[in-house]
């Protein structure tokens, strides 16, 4: 666990990210990990002094498995209020079923299991939406159409990237794996959006945070 601007922490569940935020309120969750994982979540908390009964909200940025595996136990647990964008709301709550068209994405699908189905509590539909203090929802299609970044302000602004962007050595920015991204077009734009803000860190589900003028290394990825 790594805490990359005060009371922000970047939590590693097999290969992708979650992210905790201690806010006045109460522990705030950015995705949930991969499926029969929470218990890594409880010990991330447990290493700052919290409880998952802390948890008081969780911010998803998009539904696929590895981001939602473990948001059914958490909210269970927890009771917290989920907050998603309505295009990937029915994928999070099962009523629509994930189709999954590369053969890659098949194979590694079966070894890392279905998301239990969970319910949503507060709908994203509008652009720029606060779903508490401090915190933007803003939309960034691509990877899924449903795909929210948030933006925190907090030590010069935390972007929370998901996987509209990946981390890279070095600092740099590079994009989410083409083969699970629903339309790169869109994908390119929102990165381009994100590169026109102002933040100073950068995390994301894949790869290390970026601290330290982390919009210039959007800029620097967007342009090439």
């Amino acid at each position: 666990m790594r805490e990359v601007v005060d009371g922000v922490f970047e939590v590693a569940i097999g290969y992708v990210h979650v992210h905790l935020v201690v806010t006045d309120d109460g522990v705030v969750l950015v995705d949930t990990g991969l499926p029969g994982r929470s218990g890594k979540i409880g010990q991330a908390l447990h290493g700052i002094r919290r409880t998952i009964g802390d948890v008081r909200t969780v911010l998803l940025t998009h539904h696929h498995a590895d981001h939602t595996g473990g948001l059914a136990e958490v909210r269970r647990r927890s009771g917290a209020r989920v907050v998603a964008h309505q295009a990937d709301v029915p994928f999070v709550t099962g009523a629509e079923r994930v189709v999954l068209r590369h053969p890659v994405v098949k194979v590694v699908s079966f070894f890392l299991g279905t998301p239990e189905p969970a319910p949503v509590d507060d709908v994203v539909t509008t652009d720029g939406y606060s779903p508490l203090p401090g915190f933007t929802a803003l939309h960034t299609p691509g990877h899924t159409a449903g795909h929210l970044s948030f933006l925190l302000d907090r030590a010069g602004g935390v972007l929370f990237a998901g996987d509209a962007a990946a981390g890279r050595r070095g600092g740099r920015i590079g994009g989410a794996p083409k083969m699970v991204s629903a339309d790169l077009d869109q994908q390119r734009e929102s990165v381009a959006r994100l590169a026109a803000l102002d933040f100073e860190h950068a995390v994301f589900g894949h790869g290390g945070a970026v601290s330290g003028r982390a919009a210039d290394r959007f800029r620097e990825y967007a342009a090439g």
